[in-house]
C-alpha cells in the first residue's frame, strides 16, 4: 500500500482543485492520502465523496506555519477533528496573520511600482488562503518577471523589497493545537530548511521536547542515504516516521503523487498512531 501523507491543493499553493488531486492519487496508485494544505483544512470536506468514490482512504490533514528560532518550519497535523474547536480557533488566528502579511507585503509591492498588487494577487488566489506565492504569480502575470523564482529573488525574497518577516507562532503552540484536535504533530521535511545536520538534529530535538509524535523521514524523490540518516534520527528520539510528496504541480517528478521510496523495514510508521495497520 502506498501511503501519501503530505500534499497541497489551490486551496493553499497547489494547483489543482481536491477532486484533481484524488483523481491524480488514485492514477498513481496512492491507498492512504492526506491533503495538508498551509494552515486551512478547506479542501478536505470537498475530497471526502471524491476520495469515497475513487476507493482512497482520506485522512484530514493540515500543514500549519511555524517558528523555530529565528526561522519558519512546518509542521503537519495528521487525522485530525476538523470541527474541533480548538483546531478551529488556530486555523482563525493563522488566517489573520496571513492577512496582515499579505497587506504588509501588497503595501511594499505598491510603493516598489506595483499599485494592483493586492487586488492582482487576490484574483489569483480565489477561494485560496492569500500567500506570496500568490503576489509571484501577479508579478508574472503583469510583466514584472519572466517566473516564479524571479519574483521571489528580485521582491518577495529575503533582503528583497516585499519581504515581510512574521512571527509564526511556536512550534509548542502548534503542536498543542494539533493534538487538541485529536491529530498527530509530523515535523515536515526537515533536510530542507537549510540548516546544517547539527542545527537540524537541534530542531528535532525541540520538537521532540514540545511532544511532536513523527518526523518526515521521506518528502519526495531523495537519496536513500538521507532516509536513513533521518530514520536514524527519528528512532533515536522515539519519533514515529512519515512520509509523502509535497506534491503541488503536476509534471514535477521530485514531487509526484505517490512517486518516493517506501519506509524501511526499520521504521515506526507514522499510521500505526492513526489506526492503519495494512
Amino acid at each position: 500500500m502506498i501511503f501519501d501523507l503530505h500534499c497541497h491543493t489551490h486551496f493553499s499553493d497547489g494547483m489543482l482543485s481536491p477532486e484533481a488531486v484524488i483523481a491524480r492519487a488514485k492514477e498513481r496508485g496512492v491507498a492512504v492520502l492526506a491533503i495538508t494544505d498551509h494552515d486551512t483544512i478547506a479542501a478536505v470536506g470537498i475530497a471526502q465523496k471524491a476520495a469515497l468514490d475513487a476507493g482512497i482512504t482520506l485522512i484530514s490533514g493540515i500543514e500549519f506555519s511555524s517558528q523555530w528560532g529565528k526561522g519558519g518550519v512546518h509542521i503537519v497535523g495528521l487525522g485530525v477533528d476538523v470541527n474541533s474547536p480548538a483546531l478551529i480557533a488556530a486555523l482563525e488566528f493563522q488566517e489573520q496573520a496571513r492577512k496582515t502579511r499579505a497587506l504588509a507585503i501588497a503595501d511594499r509591492l505598491s510603493k516598489a511600482g506595483f499599485p494592483g498588487a493586492l487586488l492582482g494577487a487576490q484574483e489569483i488566489a480565489g477561494n485560496a488562503t492569500l500567500g506570496r506565492p500568490h503576489f509571484a504569480q501577479y508579478l508574472v502575470a503583469v510583466g514584472a518577471v519572466k517566473n516564479i523564482n524571479a519574483a521571489f529573488k528580485k521582491y518577495l525574497g529575503a533582503g528583497k523589497p516585499a519581504d515581510v518577516k512574521y512571527q509564526w507562532p511556536l512550534m509548542d503552540q502548534v503542536i498543542e493545537w494539533i493534538h487538541a484536535a485529536g491529530g498527530v504533530a509530523v515535523l515536515a521535511h526537515p533536510a530542507k530548511y537549510e540548516l546544517t545536520r547539527t542545527k537540524m538534529c537541534a530542531l528535532i530535538d525541540s520538537f521532540a521536547a514540545a511532544g511532536g509524535d513523527a518526523l518526515e523521514v521521506i518528502s519526495g524523490l531523495q537519496p536513500a542515504a538521507l532516509t536513513e540518516d533521518l530514520l536514524r534520527i527519528a528512532n533515536a528520539r522515539s519519533l514515529y516516521a512519515s512520509c509523502g510528496s509535497d506534491f503541488h504541480f503536476p509534471d514535477q517528478p521530485w514531487q509526484e503523487l505517490g512517486s518516493f521510496g517506501k519506509l524501511p523495514a526499520h521504521a515506526k510508521p507514522v499510521w500505526e498512531l492513526l489506526g492503519y495497520n495494512p
